[in-house]
């Protein structure tokens, strides 16, 4: 049930209801930033929280209910969290260990000298939770929350707290990864709506655990394997970036145009079916197509003539042809000498081929002497292809090299290019090339749109980016 008074004299209003049922402990290791805020709002779920640092003025800080952070809302929640006896902090990790039933590692991964992940507080931590372990028969579960790179959580940490406890990761001790979403200045607001939960876990009694430790703030948490979850945390935070700098390379181009940049960005966000949305956030092939390559040249050029460098922007092209090369160094690795492309347009369900990426590969096979067939629903030998040539006779080198080749490549049966390649490049996602792909299991499958899912039991199946 809930508590129905739910502030105290500092008025927490953003705290949801108590709930006063029994629930785990929690231990937090390191109370900055996100520590912190995790100690406090847990807290206000109804969780006994130990914090945990090494920081004797942080120590003192939330022990006495006072925000060793500058964040809004944090003192009044640590405030409640001491008064109601739920919020106390330590500098004893082992103990902590021994005296909850989770442990939140929040420590800090700062970048080491070679550019990458710090982990010497991750293995310090680890000692001390596996010394705690090693105390107590009940089930403790060790859920990680810092940025790192996929595999460390259970390649690194879990193996020194195996070393030192004597217990099995996943076995007789949990561990999870849970990455937060906190934007710094809404920390707290974020912790109670949060934009996903995220729980990446070992076992399924950890995976539950945490399940109930969010289900007052996220009914619906997100369930992954632990790497999945490590890596989430980083796409995320480059995915920012790379918004933060495309909205500033557009701010820098509009302004020698006399455009208010912000007039047009206020627009682009309104667009939540293409802009805003998961349409183009697939790996897959390179983009292609009448629009994406000469638009992105166009702006370059448009750039370049006022004087503006726009260095991620320029770079889309360069991203792009990285991303053909790789699809044809594949195909050339396989050793084949006859090849099926199964898919020609630029995407599925059109005959446009203005600037389809694949072309590049043919072309580039054909003048290595390899045989090439395809095999398209929408393009037959009869598809005029003079409008399309004229139309790109500055943008698609493929096109224009193979024009009068393409009739004599392609075949109106599939069973055809599909029996007689040594392998297969597939570029569209559709029913009747996932039936191909599946049946021929004897060659390689070059997959570069995920036609079929990665449990398809077909081990030559690879695509540039799974």
């Amino acid at each position: 049930m809930f508590d129905l008074d739910s502030t105290t004299s500092q008025g927490s209003a953003l705290a949801p209801l108590r709930i006063i049922e029994e629930k785990p402990a929690i231990s937090v290791v390191g109370l900055g930033y996100v520590g912190a805020v995790s100690t406090a709002c847990l807290s206000s779920l109804g969780h006994k929280v130990i914090g945990v640092d090494l920081d004797a003025d942080k120590i003192a800080a939330i022990g006495a209910g006072r925000s060793p952070i500058h964040e809004k809302d944090l003192d009044g929640l640590l405030f409640d969290g001491v008064a109601n006896g739920l919020v106390s902090a330590t500098d004893d990790l082992e103990q902590a260990v021994i005296d909850s039933d989770v442990t939140f590692v929040s420590v800090g991964t700062p970048t080491a000298a070679d550019g990458g992940c710090d982990h010497s507080f991750i293995a310090a931590a680890a000692r001390s939770i596996g010394r705690g372990l090693k105390q107590k028969s009940d089930f403790h579960i060790v859920v990680m929350r810092c940025s790192i790179p996929p595999g460390v959580t259970m390649g690194f940490m879990a193996p020194i707290i195996e070393e030192v406890s004597g217990l099995r990761a996943g076995v007789d001790f949990g561990v999870c990864f849970n990455p937060e979403f906190l934007r710094e200045g809404v920390a707290v607001e974020d912790f109670y709506a949060p934009p996903k939960t995220v729980i990446g876990a070992s076992d399924d009694r950890s995976a539950n655990t945490l399940r109930r430790i969010y289900e007052a703030v996220d009914p619906a948490p997100i369930v992954t394997p632990i790497e999945t979850a490590e890596m989430v945390k980083y796409v995320d935070n480059v995915w920012h970036a790379t918004k933060v700098c495309f909205a500033n390379e557009v701010g820098r181009l509009c302004k020698p145009l006399g455009v208010d940049s912000h007039d047009v960005m206020d627009v682009f966000v309104q667009d939540t079916k293409l802009n805003l949305s998961p349409y183009y956030l697939k790996p897959g092939f390179a983009y292609g197509g009448s629009c994406l390559p000469k638009e992105v040249r166009a702006v370059a050029h448009i750039a370049k003539e006022q004087g503006v460098h726009l260095p991620m922007i320029e770079s889309l092209d360069v991203s792009n042809k990285t991303h053909i090369d790789a699809a044809l160094e594949m195909v050339r690795k396989t050793g084949a000498r006859k090849v099926g492309v199964l898919g020609l347009a630029f995407k599925q369900g059109t005959d446009d081929l203005r600037e389809s990426p694949i072309l590049e590969v043919i072309a580039a096979l054909h003048d290595e002497g390899v045989k090439v067939t395809i095999h398209d629903t929408a393009i037959t030998v009869d598809t005029p292809l003079a409008g399309q040539l004229a139309y790109v006779r500055n943008g698609s080198p493929g096109l224009q090299k193979m024009a009068h080749a393409l009739p004599h490549m392609l075949r109106s049966d599939l069973s055809e290019v599909v029996d007689t390649a040594q392998a297969l490049i597939v570029t569209h996602k559709n029913d009747l090339y996932a039936d191909a792909i599946r049946t021929a299991t004897d060659v390689p499958v070059i997959d570069v749109v995920r036609a079929v899912s990665n449990d398809v039991e077909h081990a030559n199946i690879n695509g540039i980016g799974w």
